[in-house]
């Protein structure tokens, strides 16, 4: 009776630690951000949220757990989904600077919900909720993208640019080598999309990406208006 009762202890034990090593096994974060001009200027294009149309400047997508390898945790947590209410005070700010352009026209809250299932459960054991997408917003006030790009004579004006050009203003500006992902408009032109920079487990300091994702972009791309 007794070995089977430590049996039943070291089986609950196994598997808690079993569901810890879900959220705690990732390496390093990716930290994305978003131009929404490029967003809206594809085939399939854009809505604003039910706030009205964002400021021009890039957006937060996600704060996203991976490991050394190029591959990614996802959707760690069932027991743990969104709930607004832990990030209630967040709310304006995320709204802000993490806005929605999906269709049909929404709250933002579908894209939060998304990115805390997929990604940020896969986080908890160094962030709860709040903390995680008070990381994010933390790291977009870190990290003036447009800012930089203007400064350097980058202008979403719809010009094309080189892409070291830009690789190099924002390196510059930052201290850490982005990695750019492009999309393409709807004549198939490339453009900036997407910005990732590396971020360490406590969600709080830029490193250096111990691996960039795949795909390239053009050497020559577009910067859209927004």
């Amino acid at each position: 009776m007794k070995s089977f009762g430590f049996t039943l202890i070291n089986l609950f034990v196994l598997g808690h630690l079993a569901v810890l090593s879900v959220s705690q096994d990732f390496d390093f974060f990716y930290f994305v951000q978003q131009w929404p001009g490029s967003y809206c200027d594809t085939k399939q294009s854009c809505c604003y949220p039910k706030t009205g149309k964002p400021a021009a400047d890039f957006g937060i997508h996600g704060l996203w757990p991976n490991y050394k390898d190029g591959t990614y945790p996802s959707n760690c947590d069932s027991n743990n989904p969104f709930d607004q209410s832990k990030i209630s005070d967040l709310t304006s700010s995320m709204q802000k600077n993490w806005p929605t352009l999906s269709c049909p026209s929404n709250s933002g809250l579908q894209f939060w919900t998304h990115e805390w299932d997929k990604h940020g459960t896969c986080s908890e054991s160094q962030l709860n909720q709040h903390a995680y997408f008070q990381a994010a917003l933390n790291l977009k006030r870190q990290v003036n993208l447009l800012q930089i790009l203007k400064t350097a004579g980058i202008q979403p004006d719809g010009s094309s640019y080189n892409l070291n050009d830009i690789k190099e203003a924002i390196q510059k500006g930052v201290g850490y080598a982005p990695w750019i992902e492009c999309n393409v408009d709807t004549s198939a032109n490339s453009q900036l999309y997407q910005i990732y920079f590396c971020v360490d487990t406590s969600g709080s300091n830029l490193i250096e990406c111990p691996v960039f994702p795949h795909g390239k972009c053009g050497s020559l791309i577009e910067f859209p208006s927004f």
